[in-house]
């Protein structure tokens, strides 16, 4: 059985010269990597170029020691990758295409499509860090965070299916949105769009 080298001795092994292990990070992480680009630009020439921009992003922060390893590398990667689909976004939809008449108003055609498929980037990105983030949590709380936004379930049913009082489950989502919020804040997040 092969032994799964953690990301933070791969990228140290990297920094201190073994090219392989750049491979290995690149190889383990190609697929998610690869998957969320094209999730979002929805062409495979375009997701191979922002995967390849990302990931010389990635080797030129490493190189000059820019890295701060929190055992984060795939989420820091995968904001890299997500700058660089609003960049390509903003670089090729930038102004939209209309034919002009004579009775031509500006008005009609400006929308904020473009501007949506940002926000919606955004979104996702948010959502992302979010998940992360709520996997951090301790096991009590994250089975209410859980339960409460993505199952959509009540307090009342969140009691019943743990076996803890309603007010238990109140203060477990309690804490956890201010574990949340402490985590916001030290990785220094912005979750709006």
């Amino acid at each position: 059985m092969e032994l799964l080298i953690e990301d933070s001795v791969l990228v140290s092994n990297y920094i201190n010269g073994d090219e392989k292990s750049l491979e290995t990070l690149i190889n383990r992480h190609n697929q998610r990597l690869s998957s969320f680009i094209y999730s979002k630009v929805q062409d495979k020439v375009v997701t191979e170029d922002i995967f390849q921009d990302t990931f010389i992003k990635v080797i030129k922060t490493l190189k000059k020691g820019m890295y701060i390893e929190e055992g984060k590398f795939l989420p820091w990667v995968m904001r890299i990758s997500h700058n660089l689909i609003i960049d390509y976004f903003r670089k090729n939809n930038r102004m939209p295409k209309f034919e002009v008449s004579k009775n031509f108003n500006i008005f009609s055609v400006m929308g904020d499509d473009h501007l949506n498929a940002e926000r919606r980037l955004i979104k996702d990105q948010i959502d992302i860090e979010l998940s992360l983030m709520v996997k951090e949590l301790p096991v009590d709380q994250r089975e209410v965070v859980e339960m409460r936004i993505y199952r959509d379930m009540s307090f009342k049913e969140i009691s019943e299916n743990t076996g803890v009082s309603i007010n238990t489950a109140l203060g477990r989502m309690r804490y956890a949105l201010i574990n949340l919020r402490k985590m916001v804040e030290k990785h220094q997040l912005t979750l709006t769009n």
